[in-house]
């Protein structure tokens, strides 16, 4: 498993515009050329051969500019990295105690190291789509509800 260190990356209000411009480009293009599985980009200055990448790697770039333009911060976290129980629960956005009790609940995956737990970024990411799903069945069946007794 990788270890990983989370160091978020934010840009600084005056260079959102210019990730937003990229971000425009890269959809563009991307839009465009919905066939193609690679994708290649030419370095201005570089006076080197044109830089090949897969297309997957310029999807994620779009996410990345789309994020880093709205003004949030990005981390790029491999998916088999180890996280401590402080980076999952900054993950997601919760205290440590309450990952804790997810974690004995079997909610999220993990694996002691001695006397640490260790969590995956994937089984983080997972509950938090499992969650995520939860909430929203929930929102819909208050909707329902609410349509049904009238009060909506």
């Amino acid at each position: 498993m990788t270890k990983t260190e989370s160091r978020p990356v934010r840009l600084p209000p005056e260079k959102a515009a210019t990730a937003n411009q990229a971000l425009q480009r890269v959809r563009d293009y991307l839009d465009s050329h919905r066939d193609r599985t690679q994708v290649t980009v030419t370095v201005e200055g570089g006076g080197r051969e044109p830089l090949v990448l897969p297309r997957e790697v310029v999807e994620l770039l779009a996410a990345t500019l789309a994020h880093l333009g709205a003004g949030r911060a990005v981390s790029i976290v491999p998916s088999d990295a180890e996280l401590t129980t402080q980076q999952a629960a900054d993950m997601l956005n919760v205290s440590r105690p309450f990952l804790i009790g997810l974690l004995k609940a079997g909610e999220i995956e993990y694996r002691t190291v001695g006397t640490h737990r260790r969590v995956t970024a994937a089984s983080v990411l997972d509950y938090k789509r499992r969650d995520d799903q939860r909430r929203r069945a929930a929102a819909d069946e208050l909707t329902h509800l609410g349509q049904e007794t009238g009060l909506i």
